[in-house]
């Protein structure tokens, strides 16, 4: 067992994406950074999205009439939302603020402030990668939302005109024209959403190794051991028990994801946050290639080609965070993804499970814990861990060094749910 004290220096706790991000901006201020996980960087929930960048990000989970889906979801066992019974009473708090966040009057303040964090993203990104050799790694994209059904000449749902409200470039297409962009898409898509200036990454896990080994270049430490606990000291600062040992500093940054609610726990700090668990099963040799990435809005799931294959990746299944993986939910998507793509080559699969970090509003928790001087949070981004951790990096290091920053940071506080 050891003990170390970083007199002047920042804990990292969590090597997700967010962390690794949120490691890069503190050294890039001069800051002594060492970055801590009883994983490799970017193993877990940042290993397997389904690698959309979406700078244009501003409509939450919840919304106006959600929940008439809701039981037709529970009650179809390929359907994109599933809850275990047993876990349903401990959900439930969460799901009333759920539920309360998509009220519409609250609506453009949260889809404001989801912007302002996943705004910047695609820039940030080629800043962060200049230099790497793997500036290849983020690629230019588009995002198109398809479906089987005929588009109405109506207005546009209330999803679509919130964007279109924020300037997000969005057009509609026929079938066709989507098939023109994606010429494996299957004739029975009917009418498609497209989004500009967008990005997409074709291998998600090896970005954030890629910025980890980026981060211990510019002189971060990273070290694999678990965390166990966080106690403040009396005279400021912060000891930070771990597998190992002790570790001591005047600054602590919590970005790990869904844990980062236990670690919390002893200090009297509840936090409104949810293992969303996500699936993902990857075509190891699919025979096609996509151009863009692809949102099936009809069975609610992303494709996209990547490095290893062809990704299909959404869900989400509540069940806590230690509940054993239900792979059922990943191979759902063999069948959802053929349906989309007719020449998709299925024998080959790998299929995965990560826990989302989803707080019931879809913004994250960014910014001072109160009560906890030097101790900065950063999670519960949901669905969009990779497309807000360039910019949640850059807050919370101007944060912890005492800039000003130009953001209203209440949306973001750890007691809005309180």
């Amino acid at each position: 067992m050891r003990s170390e004290s970083e007199p002047n220096g920042v804990l990292v706790i969590g090597a997700g994406i967010v962390g690794i991000c949120t490691a890069l901006a503190l050294r890039q201020r001069n800051l002594a950074v060492t970055l801590i996980d009883r994983d490799d960087p970017a193993a877990a929930t940042s290993f397997g999205n389904a690698g959309v960048i979406s700078p244009w990000a501003c409509v939450p989970q919840s919304m106006p009439g959600m929940m008439r889906n809701v039981p037709r979801w529970l009650l179809d066992p390929s359907g994109p939302l599933h809850i275990r019974a047993r876990y349903l009473p401990r959900l439930a708090p969460w799901l009333i603020d759920f539920l309360r966040a998509g009220r519409p009057a609250r609506l453009p303040a949260i889809a404001d402030a989801m912007l302002t964090v996943n705004r910047p993203a695609l820039d940030m990104y080629r800043q962060l990668l200049a230099g790497t050799g793997e500036e290849g790694l983020v690629r230019d994209s588009v995002y198109l939302h398809v479906s089987r059904k005929a588009a109405s000449g109506g207005p546009l749902p209330l999803a679509w005109r919130m964007r279109e409200e924020r300037g997000v470039p969005v057009r509609r297409l026929s079938g066709d024209e989507a098939r023109e962009i994606e010429p494996e898409l299957s004739p029975a898509i009917r009418a498609a959403v497209l989004i500009s200036d967008q990005g997409r990454t074709v291998n998600p896990g090896r970005l954030g190794q890629v910025l980890a080994r980026k981060s211990v270049e510019a002189g971060v430490r990273i070290e694999r051991v678990p965390v166990t606990a966080i106690t403040p000291k009396p005279g400021g600062g912060y000891l930070v028990r771990t597998g190992d040992g002790t570790r001591e500093a005047p600054i602590v940054v919590l970005t790990a994801g869904v844990w980062s609610a236990r670690l919390l726990a002893p200090l009297g700090v509840r936090v409104r946050l949810e293992a969303e668990r996500g699936y993902h099963l990857i075509f190891s040799d699919p025979g096609i290639t996509l151009n863009t990435s692809v949102m099936d809005s009809d069975n609610v799931f992303v494709a996209s080609s990547m490095e290893m294959g062809l990704r299909a990746a959404g869900t989400a299944e509540f069940a806590g965070i230690d509940a054993p993986p239900d792979y059922r939910r990943a191979h759902i998507f063999a069948r959802h993804a053929r349906s989309l793509f007719p020449n998709l080559q299925t024998a080959e699969t790998i299929p995965w499970m990560g826990r989302r970090p989803s707080t019931p509003d879809s913004v994250p928790c960014i910014g001072e814990v109160p009560g906890y001087p030097g101790l900065f949070c950063g999670f519960g981004h949901g669905h969009l861990g990779l497309t807000g951790a360039p910019m949640t990096g850059r807050m919370i290091a101007a944060l912890a060094v005492g800039e000003r920053l130009n953001v209203d940071m209440r949306p973001y506080g750890l007691d809005r749910f309180a």
